[in-house]
């Protein structure tokens, strides 16, 4: 039981540490916040949201802790320390190349490798497999990348101009450099050039949404991994929503660079956008239960600001897709090699 109880916290400090970026890179990227404020109230609003997600996500706890999607009980302390270990290896591996991949793949993935060699193909419930978790996990992306371009040019209606303190600069032909008076310019946000400070009207708005995204992103992800210790017997939501938390202060900042700086060019209405569009699929799909995946959506809809500026980077979205895609066999293989030593 120790066991179980020290390597959920650890996949919580794991979760934390890939997916707090979900939330927050498009404060980063669109150069509203700095990376340590960014994180740190990115892992404020994750505690916040893990601790609800006690009130109103049981249903996502039943689906991870093998209820209605394993033929067998997932209870055995083998069983879960595999599984446990499958989903850890690959998000640690994922971190530390810098890859935003899903838990909830991850999760899936292990369950379903450690299932396999334990019970064989006749321990899964493959029909449940499909419509509880394949579903949501394939639509979820789309959906995001679909809602954003709707959503974008509403959006910018709200941000058309910014508030610049510039200071111009000319050099003599002696080589001496002299610099005009700074001045105060109202004009619109691409003509901002040279301000050396500056504020926007969707600055704070920003800010609340992405504070709802990881907010939601807590409550979405915090059932799934307390479901391995209910299966043991426990419950954990306080340890394992401060566990997401230093997850994300302390090992948050290298995913967090990728999706801030390498997917796409995003500018602060487009990272409201994309907050807006996270935040309300994520939300819903925590109400009522359903494992989307933060990663994905988010993603998704951060894809989806570089299709509608034309600024997509497609060798970065590539190693993303290439990812996601090794997600299920890598952390089902790494489980069920972890089955076969503790099993």
């Amino acid at each position: 039981m120790l066991i179980v109880v020290a390597l959920t916290l650890l996949l919580a400090f794991a979760n934390g540490a890939n997916d707090v970026s979900k939330g927050i890179a498009t404060l980063v990227g669109s150069g509203v916040s700095s990376y340590r404020s960014a994180v740190a109230w990115g892992a404020l609003c994750t505690v916040l949201g893990a601790l609800f997600s006690s009130l109103l996500a049981r249903g996502l706890v039943e689906t991870f802790s093998g209820k209605g999607i394993l033929v067998h009980s997932a209870m055995a302390p083998a069983f879960l320390i595999a599984v446990a270990i499958g989903a850890i290896g690959w998000l640690v591996i994922a971190t530390c190349t810098g890859l935003p991949v899903s838990t909830t793949h991850s999760l899936v993935g292990a369950l379903l490798g450690v299932a396999l060699v334990a019970h064989g193909a006749g321990g899964v419930v493959w029909s449940a497999i499909l419509s509880k978790v394949v579903v949501p996990l394939a639509v979820s992306p789309l959906m995001a990348l679909v809602l954003l371009l709707f959503v974008s040019p509403l959006t910018r209606r709200l941000d058309p101009y910014c508030v610049c303190v510039e200071q111009g600069a000319a050099v003599t032909p002696e080589g001496i450099e002299l610099r005009s008076m700074a001045e105060v310019v109202v004009a619109r946000q691409k003509e901002c050039g040279k301000a050396v400070a500056r504020t926007n009207s969707i600055d704070v708005l920003h800010w609340i949404s992405a504070g709802a995204t990881s907010f939601f992103r807590g409550m979405n992800d915090a059932p799934k991994i307390v479901a391995l210790a209910i299966a043991a017997g426990g419950s954990m939501f306080s340890f394992v929503a401060l566990a997401m938390g230093a997850g994300s202060l302390l090992a948050g900042l290298r995913v967090t660079k990728t999706l801030a700086e390498k997917v796409t060019r995003i500018s602060p209405a487009n990272g409201f956008s994309a907050n807006v569009v996270t935040s309300l699929l994520v939300g819903v799909a925590s109400r009522f239960g359903l494992p989307v995946s933060t990663t994905h959506v988010s993603s998704g809809a951060i894809i989806g600001v570089g299709l509608s500026n034309g600024g997509v980077r497609w060798k970065t979205i590539g190693e993303m897709a290439l990812a996601w895609a090794v997600t299920l066999p890598v952390s089902g293989m790494i489980g069920a090699a972890a089955y076969f030593v503790v099993g």
